[in-house]
């Protein structure tokens, strides 16, 4: 099993429904978990960003897919914030897997956008954020030290 899959489990949300974690992880793939919330003025600001970056680096064919990790208090606020993402999310009940995810990387605030090799499961970078912002089109991505 892939380490992503202990990481998140068998399954996370889509726009279409459920979707199996295996399906988006593995050799030569990259995952990156988006702390977020919707009530979070500075995740309202990079969200787009976000958007943008995951389109243009889809677009060019790289093995990439984003998995949101909400803080929202509601699954309201969760189901409307994530109607604005075009990639995946952990189920807004699972509270103790986003808070078991928060304390294993260190989310002491949000946004945080922490990349992941798809197969290990290993940290690239834990500061996505400010790597998206200074390279909107994905040119160095995925940000390998």
């Amino acid at each position: 099993m892939s380490a992503i899959v202990d990481l998140l489990g068998s399954e996370v949300e889509s726009k279409d429904g459920k979707v199996q974690v295996s399906s988006f992880c593995g050799a030569g793939k990259v995952v990156g978990l988006y702390f977020s919330a919707h009530w979070c003025p500075p995740c309202r600001g990079f969200t787009p960003q976000l958007v943008e970056f995951y389109n243009t680096v889809k677009a060019a064919g790289k093995e990439f897919e984003i998995v949101f990790i909400s803080s929202d208090r509601d699954t309201k606020s969760f189901e409307g914030y994530f109607k604005e993402m075009p990639w995946k999310a952990l189920p807004f009940d699972d509270r103790e897997k986003k808070e078991e995810l928060s304390e294993k990387y260190g989310v002491r605030g949000i946004p945080t956008f922490i990349i992941l090799d798809g197969n290990t499961g290993d940290v690239i970078t834990g500061d996505g954020r400010s790597n998206v912002m200074k390279d909107p089109t994905g040119a160095n991505f995925p940000y390998r030290q």
